[in-house]
């Protein structure tokens, strides 16, 4: 079976990426990330989208909560708070709780350290605030 492609990216990946993408960090945000338009963003966004969301997120493995989890685990214990902070509010799309989510931060502050853990709490109690507050209106 042949699968149509522009470079790469193989486009039922893209749209499957797309779907799940939108699911979990939400509308609002994935199109903020596609607005801001240029030559490398044109040509970036369907990798990433075909690569991470279509190839990782769409297999059937693993539920999104898990890797709402995962994706949690790795970029707190990297460091990563940009990414952090946007998965966190997608782990709460996801139906993850705000205590599931403190076993989490205990677990990648003992696993990847104690700053770590400090940056991911941080971050953490702000999107909960955020989510909540956001849910309640």
């Amino acid at each position: 079976m042949s699968t149509s492609t522009e470079g790469s990216v193989e486009r039922p990946l893209v749209e499957a990426g797309m779907r799940v993408r939108r699911q979990v960090l939400g509308d609002e945000y994935v199109d903020a990330a596609l607005a801001s338009s240029d030559a490398l963003t044109e040509a970036f966004q369907p990798f990433m989208t075909n690569y991470c969301w279509g190839e990782i997120w769409t297999d059937q493995t693993l539920p999104l909560r898990e890797r709402s989890l995962l994706v949690l685990a790795v970029t707190g214990a990297l460091g990563r708070m940009a990414e952090f902070r946007i998965h966190t509010r997608g782990a709460l799309r996801n139906g993850i709780t705000p205590e599931e989510l403190l076993a989490v931060l205990k677990q990648l502050t003992v696993y990847g350290g104690v700053p770590a853990g400090v940056s991911a709490l941080k971050v953490m109690r702000e999107v909960i605030a955020e989510f909540q507050t956001e849910a309640a209106n």
